[in-house]
């Protein structure tokens, strides 16, 4: 049986699978949310390229192998369309490329000269001056268009408003963070509350494109120039004496080395690379160019990839370390986590000394205990995590490492449940659960109570006013005691937390199951479940058969819920919520919702909601539920844009699934086209 063009039905779907696998992790890396790493997502690439290569038929005309960049996100800054191109370097993985590239440049051009240069882990600006005079600062975009971002440029120390030239000149370089400022713009982040950014390149990323200047300015960007895109001939003759050129006049160009043979070449690559986690910022290559840049349109690499360029990419770092320690910590489920301890090394740019040991299955399968070598890596080059243990290094008498037989928190009982991974801690007033189970109870993604910190919380526990999630709803019996010893603060805090804690007894009952904290039940999770159900007292009295009828509930999930409710302790919680008149029911009683049972993507900006996310709850308030992806199982995707050439409109396309906008989405609504017959 055959797909299209003659491809095989398998064989597309593992290129379908695999083009929308790219697709999302580059929609998380734009929005500044990396879930994987720079290497693991080249992988991905390689393995794309290789299967358009090889089947022709498969390519997508919007394949990530053929586009530049992101769309312009308009909201951000005036779209503005480039003089020139801003285009990709083509990556390779292997010195060996890198020497069969200079080979082909030789034998058209013997006398090439190669500069070799940090590959700078940044978001990549154009500046285009007129006598003299900074007119335009841009972003790539998607290599095209893209954003005038010259007010948050102007922000940046290392940006010359002007210089002491006349006539057109454009150059481009990468704006990025140091290690230090973003360290001190997460640390301000954290302590006003907001979300840490992942690393050093999202944070620049973020900063040029949001529209406060000061904000940019308080963050602390800094610019490297890489390359002059237009200009007179003194700059464009030569890369290299373009740049000195530039350097002259205060603006900072990116270090390289000028090289000839094929030993330089790999010398430069091989320095750059060692060097790389001692620098103050992050790169993730060396790149290698012709400095003579009229012979660079002899050798092109596509309609992605600018010519005369290629880029060298680094294997992902690691680093060899021992163990000298093992942490036991205990989660709100009683699970326990154990994290390693080992000697300070400087991976991606920090210094890392932890990394989490998982359980005791990962523990023996690499034979980890305390004071073995062991190599460390970050996984998208965020998180440190355990490579491998290295046996020759062992020192005599040395064992794999045991979990503990009991929580060193309170003493209970650490059992391994049948069939599972994890161990757990099975005392159920262990008041590391505890803290950890009212951190959450009280979060957003539950009972969204504002006020509580985890530092309020643990004063509470400690006093002895908080002993379970019920006493938080008694708390003001104790008004004055509270005052007294100053939990909260002084009177008018005290009182504005207790005014929230009593408006969440209102909330509707997805938030109270979410915030129970039983194993698999999250926000979107327990939003189902109670639009099925319809109540607790129904959901507490389901069987696990009953259970599993619940669309998307697994086995696992199912048994979780069931032995959670046949718990005496955690019935007599419920009961006292009740009797404290938090709300047992939905509106209604039973309620299923008219969107029960189907599932809608979202895609695009919206026009009648804030944003996405409040769409995407008005959808599973009413009993639906919103998928990242489309598939078979898609009731619609929501997108007013229905001529869009996104990967989600296309898959969209050709599975049959309809495209239809909000106004269509809330009619339907309207007329009542999603109920039941």
């Amino acid at each position: 049986m055959a797909g299209k063009k003659g491809v095989s039905i398998k064989l597309q779907k593992e290129y379908d699978t695999l083009l929308a696998k790219i697709r999302y992790f580059n929609e998380r890396y734009e929005a500044s949310e990396p879930e994987i790493s720079d290497y693991e997502y080249d992988q991905l690439m390689l393995q794309l390229k290789q299967m358009e290569k090889e089947h022709p038929g498969l390519a997508a005309e919007d394949s990530p192998s053929r586009t530049v960049g992101a769309p312009v996100k308009r909201e951000a800054g005036v779209t503005v369309r480039h003089r020139v191109p801003m285009l990709s370097i083509e990556d390779v993985f292997s010195k060996e490329e890198v020497l069969a590239w200079a080979k082909e440049v030789r034998s058209l051009h013997p006398d090439a000269v190669f500069d070799v240069e940090h590959k700078i882990d940044g978001l990549s600006m154009s500046l285009r001056y007129e006598e003299g005079k900074l007119a335009l600062a841009e972003t790539r975009g998607d290599g095209y268009s893209g954003e005038d971002v010259t007010l948050n440029a102007l922000a940046v120390p290392d940006v010359l408003p002007a210089i002491p030239e006349t006539g057109y000149l454009e150059v481009r370089g990468e704006v990025y963070m140091t290690h230090k400022d973003f360290e001190e713009t997460n640390r301000r982040q954290v302590l006003l509350g907001k979300k840490a950014f992942a690393n050093p390149r999202n944070c620049a990323a973020g900063t040029l494109r949001q529209l406060d200047p000061e904000e940019t300015r308080r963050r602390g960007l800094s610019l490297f120039i890489f390359n002059v895109q237009d200009g007179s001939s003194s700059y464009t003759q030569s890369h290299r004496e373009g740049l000195q050129r530039l350097s002259s006049f205060g603006m900072p160009v990116v270090p390289s080395f000028s090289c000839r043979s094929d030993e330089e070449i790999l010398a430069a690559i091989d320095k750059i690379g060692e060097e790389r986690g001692e620098l103050p910022y992050d790169i993730d290559g060396a790149v290698v160019k012709i400095d003579q840049t009229a012979y660079r349109p002899d050798f092109p690499a596509g309609s992605k990839y600018s010519s005369g360029h290629i880029a060298y990419k680094y294997p992902p770092e690691e680093k060899e370390t021992i163990i000298r320690g093992v942490e036991i910590s205990i989660g709100m489920t009683g699970r326990v986590n154990p994290t390693a301890v080992f000697d300070p090394i400087r991976l991606c740019g920090t210094t890392v000394s932890r990394a989490t040991l998982h359980n005791q299955d990962f523990i023996n399968e690499l034979h980890i205990g305390i004071g073995d070598t062991v190599r460390v890596y970050k996984s998208g080059e965020i998180i440190p995590k355990i490579r491998c243990s290295v046996p020759e290094k062992r020192p005599a008498g040395t064992e794999d490492y045991r979990l503990p037989e009991l929580c060193p928190v309170c003493g209970g009982k650490i059992v391994r449940e049948e069939g599972m991974s994890d161990m757990k801690c099975v005392n159920p007033s262990c008041p590391a659960q505890l803290e950890r189970t009212i951190i959450h109870f009280t979060g957003r993604d539950a009972m969204d109570i504002k006020g509580f910190g985890e530092e309020i919380v643990g004063k509470m526990i400690r006093e002895g006013f908080i002993k379970n999630a019920a006493d938080i709803y008694i708390l003001h019996e104790k008004r004055a005691e509270l005052i007294e010893k100053k939990i909260v603060g002084l009177e008018k805090s005290t009182d504005k937390l207790l005014a929230a804690i009593d408006k969440s007894r209102d909330n509707e009952p997805w938030r109270l199951l979410s915030g129970l904290a039983v194993d698999n039940v999250g926000r979107a999770s327990a939003r189902v479940i109670m639009n099925y159900f319809g109540s607790f007292p129904k959901l507490m009295e389901a069987d696990r058969e009953a259970l599993m009828a619940v669309p998307d509930i697994g086995p696992a999930t199912a048994g979780a819920i069931y032995s959670f409710f046949r718990e005496n302790e955690n019935r007599k919680l419920l009961e006292r919520m009740a009797d404290y008149g938090l709300r047992m029911e939905n509106d209604g009683g039973g309620a299923t919702g008219e969107l029960m049972g189907l599932t809608f993507v979202v895609t695009g900006s919206v026009e009648h909601f804030k944003n996405r996310n409040e769409l995407v709850e008005y959808i599973e308030k009413r009993g639906g539920k919103c998928a990242g992806s489309v598939s078979r199982k898609t009731t619609a995707l929501i997108n007013n844009d229905a001529a869009s050439v996104s990967g989600k409109n296309k898959k969209a396309r050709e599975l049959g699934i309809p495209i239809i906008t909000e106004e269509e989405f809330l009619q339907n609504i309207k007329e009542g086209a999603y109920h039941a017959d």
